[in-house]
């Protein structure tokens, strides 16, 4: 029915998310598994599990392969690619660090899968987020494929984390989902808590609701004192967004998800995290963020400059080595 791919799939956050979406695509689908280290072993070990109907596909690439020919074949036909691969975050390390290595990754990698199956969706988690998109959206441009509507990037783990510390802090009182917009580092994770039915904590408390949710990555790096970063949260997020891309191109629902997008002139900023509704082609509609609180508004006035440098970084690199 529908074929995703996952590039990274033996890493921390790779073999989970290729376990969530093993159980959840459509009967029929295919998941496609490719890393350069352990992919026979995910898949072998994925493919024991009875009662899904979901083929399992793998490539084993090799460690500095550039342009893998493995990968290539393994990417034709695929409609929706989920990029986990890079380095993880270590203690000490910050979303700019990871850049130097992830940068030409994520490079490489959009350049192989793009030309095999120029017409795919790509949710990209690799981070820096807020630049590997505008890296790959440069990929795609040089490939003569690029689509402001099927690149995306994976924001979803700020809305999970917005959610669960909201919940928390209200009980009884839940939501479903906190729409968290801007970017995916730090103070750029904007979580719009005054959209949010019911009372709120009192601000100083909500204060310390917004700055966990935007270090929340930071706090799960030192808690795993240097056995990784976080990759069963961000496997969860990784897989719930996926799933709502295939419910999209499958023509299956509209969802509404909240991702770090080409905001199409949209916004100040040339990517964004924003309200988008999903459908067969990617993107069906940009939704605008709606209304802000005024500490709200200061947080997204802070981070604009900050994503917008970050972009810049990307697109330099890329530039550079295109």
């Amino acid at each position: 029915m529908v074929s995703v791919c996952v590039v990274g799939a033996a890493g921390g956050i790779g073999q989970s998310l290729a376990l969530l979406l093993m159980r959840q695509l459509p009967y029929g689908s295919t998941l496609s598994l490719y890393d350069v280290v352990g992919a026979p072993g995910v898949a072998a070990d994925l493919s024991h599990i009875d009662n899904c109907g979901v083929e399992v596909k793998f490539a084993a690439g090799k460690i500095g392969v550039k342009r893998d020919p493995a990968l290539a074949e393994l990417a034709k036909g695929v409609d929706v690619f989920v990029v986990v691969a890079g380095v993880p975050r270590k203690p000490g390390m910050t979303r700019d660090d990871l850049f130097k290595v992830n940068a030409g990754i994520i490079l490489d990698l959009v350049l192989t899968c793009g030309q095999a199956s120029p017409k795919a969706v790509f949710c990209v988690v690799t981070n820096p987020v807020n630049s590997t998109v505008a890296i790959a959206a440069q990929a795609l441009k040089k490939l003569g494929i690029y689509d402001k509507n099927r690149l995306l990037g994976v924001s979803l783990l700020d809305g999970l984390r917005a959610t669960r510390f909201i919940n928390d802090a209200r009980r009884p009182l839940a939501v479903a989902q906190v729409p968290v917009v801007g970017g995916h580092s730090d103070v750029t994770i904007v979580p719009l808590f005054h959209q949010l039915p019911g009372p709120l904590p009192p601000k100083e408390q909500l204060d310390k609701i917004t700055k966990r949710v935007q270090v929340a990555g930071t706090e799960v790096v030192k808690a795993k004192a240097g056995r990784g970063s976080a990759t069963l949260s961000m496997a969860e997020a990784g897989a719930r967004f996926a799933l709502k891309v295939v419910e999209g191109i499958t023509g299956a629902g509209s969802p509404l998800v909240y991702a770090y997008v080409d905001t199409d002139g949209k916004h100040e900023s040339p990517f964004f995290a924003i309200p988008i509704i999903l459908g067969k082609n990617g993107i069906e509609k940009r939704l605008p963020i709606g209304p802000v609180s005024e500490s709200e508004a200061s947080l997204l006035k802070e981070a604009v400059p900050i994503i917008k440098k970050n972009i810049e970084l990307g697109e330099s690199f890329a530039r550079s080595n295109l």
